[in-house]
């Protein structure tokens, strides 16, 4: 029996819409049609190499070990699917086993179109990955990201998205983490058009470690939509989740989260954390945290909460002498740095605060 393709998939599945459910937050079908797939173009991807140890290998065909790690990870959706059958160039990269980077290795994306990456590292190697979108795109950029972490095998992703008005940016990212190895993530987002950032992990070892945070600021009709799930296959497995979201203007947020301990995936541990900043009337964050647990002697907690800035502790700024608009950037910092302060590299760290900075002049703007 042969395999469905990519193609066939997006066929049968189509453009999301609101009412699929895990898309009902962020109607794709509103803001692009299945027109847009018809003269497929790839995106354009700019892939810094920090060692020449490190296996590049950009064409329209995957070696063996990039392909095995497509099939073993699926199709992640109608719009993976479409970013795997329409995506004329693929980036595959390959870290050998026991490599140490101490050096990030960057991608970057410009413009619209498809695109797909496979990253593989091999048992016991370590790697720190950072993918920027910048904002010069008016039409879709939709891209597929597989990474494989082979057992003891390490890698730190930072992701971070540039603010654009008329962008609609999609990504769709299946991870796969072995026994004993580590899955650090860290997103920022200031939002487009509309964004999608899917994230699915799969904890496939024992002694398996993930952790993630995202922070999302929003402002000028900015649209941010993080959706993540976890899947705990094998016991003795940890993850850990953390969003923070602050909207102002008429943006809107939202951050879907589902957690599921497999059965038979005893003694593990898994967390998620959801808090959103509201600035104003107009905007809008939509928390949606699932858990189900089929399994034993497991420790599992899920929490979500939205509000404002707290008056008391504006007001005890304000009477220390600090002018409004200062105690406000102050305070929303405040509740951000949980998130950014995970990121242990300096260098990037400071970056990303850059990043965040701009999103708050957005965010604090006035609603006309």
């Amino acid at each position: 029996m042969n395999a469905v393709s990519p193609l066939e998939i997006f066929r049968a599945q189509g453009v999301p819409h609101r009412r699929v459910e895990d898309w009902k937050y962020s109607d794709l079908r509103s803001v692009i049609d299945a027109e847009t797939f018809e003269h497929p173009y790839g995106v354009v991807m700019v892939v810094k190499t920090p060692s020449a140890q490190i296996e590049t290998v950009i064409n329209d065909e995957l070696p063996d070990w990039a392909s095995s790690a497509v099939q073993s990870l699926g199709v992640g959706g109608a719009m993976d699917a479409a970013a795997k059958a329409f995506a004329p160039n693929i980036a595959a990269i390959r870290v050998p086993g026991g490599l140490q980077i101490a050096d990030p290795l960057h991608i970057e994306f410009h413009a619209e179109g498809q695109g797909q990456i496979i990253l593989r590292l091999e048992t016991g190697a370590s790697l720190t990955l950072i993918e920027t979108h910048h904002a010069d795109s008016e039409g879709l950029r939709n891209l597929s990201l597989s990474i494989i972490l082979e057992d003891d095998a390490k890698l730190t992703h930072v992701r971070r998205e540039h603010f654009s008005k008329t962008s609609v940016t999609v990504e769709t990212m299946g991870v796969q983490v072995a026994k004993s190895a580590e899955y650090r993530a860290h997103f920022t987002s200031l939002g487009a058009k509309l964004s999608r950032t899917e994230l699915s992990v799969l904890l496939a070892g024992e002694g398996a470690d993930v952790d993630i945070s995202s922070v999302s600021v929003l402002g000028d009709g900015a649209h941010s939509d993080v959706t993540t799930r976890i899947d705990h296959r094998m016991g003795h497995t940890q993850s850990t989740q953390l969003f923070k979201a602050v909207a102002g203007g008429k943006s809107r947020a939202v951050y879907q989260g589902k957690i599921t301990v497999s059965e038979g995936a005893d003694v593990s541990d898994s967390r998620q954390t959801a808090k959103g900043l509201l600035l104003g009337p107009r905007a809008e964050i939509d928390l949606k945290p699932e858990l189900e647990i089929f399994a034993d002697d497991v420790k599992c907690a899920h929490g979500a909460a939205i509000g404002d800035l707290d008056v008391e502790s504006l007001f005890y700024l304000r009477s220390r002498g600090i002018p409004e608009p200062e105690a406000r950037t102050l305070l929303i910092r405040g509740f951000l740095e949980e998130a950014v302060e995970g990121i242990v590299r300096e260098d990037i760290r400071a970056e990303t605060w850059q990043l965040v900075e701009q999103g708050l002049a957005r965010a604090t703007e006035p609603t006309p």
